[in-house]
C-alpha cells in the first residue's frame, strides 16, 4: 500500500538521530493539519500509542517522545516505570501524565497467572486505580473467563482478549476470542492486534466486521510477510490495508482506539514511529478527514 499523504516516508525511515525525528514531526503534524479535501472534518478514528513501543525508555522519556509526536492518549503497561503495579508508583505514574496532558485510555496487556479471585481482583483494582475503562489481557485460560466476567460485571471494566497469533495456542486468532465471549457479558469482548491477526491466517477486515461491538481496543503495526512476526516494518512500508481497515472500523462505528504498538528497533525507535504515525494520519487526510492526533 502506498502513502496517501503526498509526502515522502523515506526520509523518516532513515532518520536515525533524534534531531532529525524531531524536524519530520514538525514537517508531519504540518502536513496533517491542513485536510486534503473540502470536506475534511475530524476523523472518527482515533490514534494512540501503547506504551511497549518506548519499553526501553523510562516514563519521562516516553513523555518528551509523546510530545515530539503530538500523541496524548497512552496504553500503559507495567514495563520499565510505565505504570507499575503498586499504588504508590502507579499513583506517582497517573500525577505525570496528568501534568503532561497523557491520558490512559487502557492497560496491557495485563496477565492473569492465577484462577483466583484475589489475583484478578488485582488486576481490576489496578486498572480502576487508573481510571481505565479497558483491560487488554493477554493470555487469560478459557476456564478463567467465568470468573474474570464476574469482575467485569462488579468494576464496569471491559476487558480486550488478545490475539497473539499462531503461536498462542489459545488465542492465535480474535475469531478464536469471539468463539470463547460469545454469550457472556457484552464488556467482554477482544483487541485486535493486526500483525498477528494476519500471521494467524486471518483477513484483519472481517475480524473487525465479525468483533463489531466487542471490539475494545486495536494494536497495530504493519508486516512486509504475512508467515513472518520478524518482518515488521513501519507502517506504510508493509502489506496490511491501512485504509481498508480504518474504513472497517468507521463501518462498526468502533469507539476505541488505535494504538501503535512498534516492537522492532527497540532502542532506537523514533524514526519508525515518527513514520507510521506519519502514515496513518495521512491515510485519514487522504479519506477527507482531519486526523484527530494533529
Amino acid at each position: 500500500m502506498k502513502s496517501t499523504s503526498g509526502f515522502s516516508r523515506r526520509r523518516f525511515v532513515q532518520a536515525g538521530a533524534l534531531t532529525a525525528a524531531s524536524f519530520a514531526v514538525s514537517s508531519a503534524k504540518t502536513i496533517a493539519a491542513e485536510p486534503r479535501v473540502a470536506s475534511g472534518k475530524p476523523a472518527p478514528i482515533k490514534l494512540g500509542l501503547a506504551s511497549y513501543t518506548f519499553r526501553n525508555f523510562t516514563r519521562a522519556q516516553m513523555i518528551a517522545f509523546m510530545k515530539q509526536l503530538n500523541v496524548t492518549e497512552l496504553n500503559a503497561k507495567d514495563v520499565k516505570d510505565h505504570l507499575p503495579v503498586d499504588p504508590a508508583g502507579e499513583a506517582a505514574a497517573l500525577t505525570d501524565y496528568a501534568a503532561n496532558g497523557i491520558k490512559l485510555h487502557a492497560a496491557g496487556a495485563i496477565y492473569f497467572r492465577k484462577d483466583e479471585d484475589d489475583d484478578v481482583r488485582a488486576q481490576f483494582e489496578y486498572a480502576k486505580r487508573a481510571g481505565i475503562s479497558v483491560i487488554v489481557a493477554g493470555d487469560p485460560t478459557p476456564e478463567t473467563l467465568p470468573r474474570i466476567e464476574k469482575f467485569v460485571r462488579e468494576y464496569d471494566i471491559r476487558i480486550a482478549i488478545h490475539n497473539h497469533g499462531p503461536e498462542d495456542k489459545v488465542w492465535p486468532s480474535p475469531l478464536d476470542v469471539l468463539k470463547a465471549v460469545k454469550g457472556m457479558d457484552p464488556r467482554m469482548g477482544c483487541c485486535i492486534d493486526i500483525g498477528h491477526c494476519v500471521r494467524a491466517g486471518t483477513d484483519v477486515v472481517e475480524a473487525i466486521h465479525a468483533a463489531g461491538p466487542r471490539l475494545f481496543n486495536m494494536h497495530t503495526k504493519d508486516l512486509t510477510n504475512f508467515t513472518d512476526k520478524d518482518s515488521q516494518v513501519a507502517v506504510g512500508d508493509g502489506k496490511l490495508p491501512f485504509r481498508e481497515i480504518f474504513e472497517a472500523l468507521i463501518a462498526i462505528r468502533y469507539p476505541g482506539f488505535v494504538d501503535l504498538e512498534y516492537e522492532v528497533h527497540g532502542d532506537d525507535p523514533m524514526p519508525g514511529v515518527i513514520a507510521s504515525f506519519s502514515y496513518m494520519r495521512g491515510v485519514l487526510t487522504g479519506m477527507g478527514y482531519m486526523p484527530r492526533s494533529a
